[in-house]
């Protein structure tokens, strides 16, 4: 059995088919140990497996280091234990459209930019009919700036790599498929600003992105239908590795020791894998949740967020399924997510002043927090040794500006306190 930092420790793997990888044979042992609490941790959508062990051992140091200076009296004489979630992750653009890094920043998109991230997409689409979809789509990007067939061709044949059926209205991933290919691509050459921090418009060396102008055009179009593709690919698949993956384990987690604590712990697509884990499970699975910059609608847990519909996870709520409080981490700093959702409006053509904010119909749940949620309370992350007065069956959020300063700056030890404060409560 493995440790981080002082804390007994396991790995589950999935494949993309949410098929365990090498058995549970440590998972199912380190359950069945003495420990009294065990977070189950995912990664997200920008971690490879090596990347999400580091994850998992930088937020298990922090941890470590706040129990040793008995930060969290309450936990005192707890046995926590950690499970870490691998799952294949796709690395996913940064604000600016780029596949890791800002090369494009004052240049403007050029076809090669576009030609690259198609080819980052063939490791995702491996089947034969996938790979010659991907080499139409190479084919066409000399002639998107001058025609308008080639456009829509362009948006017609990326989106054939996708599985319809995971498609919703809370993401504006409907719209992706309903609207015409030639429309959905006019209506992608718009620039993007999001709002700042504070809330104002972000242009330029502003308080948020300034990449819009950077965006624009038919190569800038192409660019952030190849981003959304990518979200929509790991959303569909984050979902069904919780749902078929990770919530048999705990469910037989659970029936082995029923007084154990299973806490289930998120970042970014993480947040909905955890999620789509805890969705299925009997009242009172779960001890306690923690989503951290999640990459999902921030009408996710919401009643009635239009008539008649509610969030996709709302379920959890309404079944009791987490006995403990749910905290959220939420920043306009978070500029992946907010792209993410920013480009959700402008698929569905909504191009209000406020784009991804909490007014918005396409807003993050890492930018926003949960909205439209009744039992959702606000409320600040705060600096060690800071009050929390967690609730139980409570959605917390917690505006974190201060302490996480982009999207995966979640391993400090603000965010391990608010972790462990709720494990505490429960």
């Amino acid at each position: 059995m493995s440790e981080l930092s002082g804390f007994p420790s396991a790995e589950i793997e999935f494949d993309r088919d949410a098929k365990v990888v090498g058995g549970l044979d440590e998972v199912l042992a380190l359950a069945n140990g003495p420990c009294t609490d065990v977070i189950v941790m995912s990664h997200g959508w920008n971690n490879d497996a090596r990347e999400a062990r580091e994850l998992y051992k930088q937020l298990a140091a922090s941890m470590r280091e706040l129990l040793n200076q008995d930060r969290v009296p309450a936990l005192r004489d707890r046995k926590i234990a950690i499970v870490g979630v691998i799952w294949p992750s796709k690395k996913f653009a940064d604000a600016q459209g780029n596949p890791g890094g800002a090369a494009g920043v004052g240049s403007g998109v050029q076809m090669a930019d576009v030609t690259n991230q198609i080819n980052g997409l063939r490791t995702l689409y491996p089947d034969p009919e996938s790979q010659q979809t991907l080499d139409s789509l190479v084919a066409l990007v000399p002639q998107l700036e001058d025609r308008a067939t080639a456009r829509k061709k362009f948006a017609d044949l990326l989106r054939s790599l996708l599985d319809k059926d995971a498609a919703d209205d809370e993401d504006a991933t409907t719209a992706l498929f309903d609207t015409d290919g030639g429309e959905l691509m006019d209506r992608l050459a718009k620039p993007l600003l999001l709002p700042g921090p504070a809330g104002g418009q972000a242009a330029g060396g502003g308080g948020a992105a300034g990449f819009g102008d950077l965006l624009k055009g038919p190569l800038g179009a192409a660019k952030k239908l190849l981003n959304f593709t990518t979200f929509f690919e790991m959303k569909a698949r984050a979902g069904e590795i919780g749902a078929r993956g990770v919530a048999p384990v705990v469910a037989q987690i659970k029936e082995a020791r029923p007084e154990l604590n299973v806490h289930l712990l998120g970042h970014s697509f993480g947040a909905r894998l955890v999620s789509a884990a805890a969705k299925p499970l009997p009242q009172d699975s779960v001890a306690s949740v923690s989503l951290l910059q999640g990459a999902f609608s921030h009408h996710g847990f919401a009643r009635d967020f239009e008539p008649g519909k509610n969030g996709f996870f709302r379920q959890i709520i309404d079944h009791k399924t987490v006995r403990g409080p749910v905290v959220i981490t939420k920043t306009a700093n978070d500029k992946a997510v907010g792209f993410a959702y920013a480009v959700a409006s402008r698929i569905s053509n909504d191009a209000a002043a406020g784009v991804g904010d909490a007014g918005d119909k396409f807003g993050g749940i890492g930018r926003n927090g949960a909205v439209k949620t009744s039992e959702a309370v606000d409320g600040e992350l705060q600096a060690v040794g800071g009050p929390y007065a967690f609730k139980p069956r409570t959605l917390h959020n917690l505006l974190a500006d201060k302490f996480i300063a982009d999207h995966s700056a979640v391993k400090g030890k603000e965010v391990a306190y608010a972790v462990l404060s709720a494990i505490a409560s429960t």
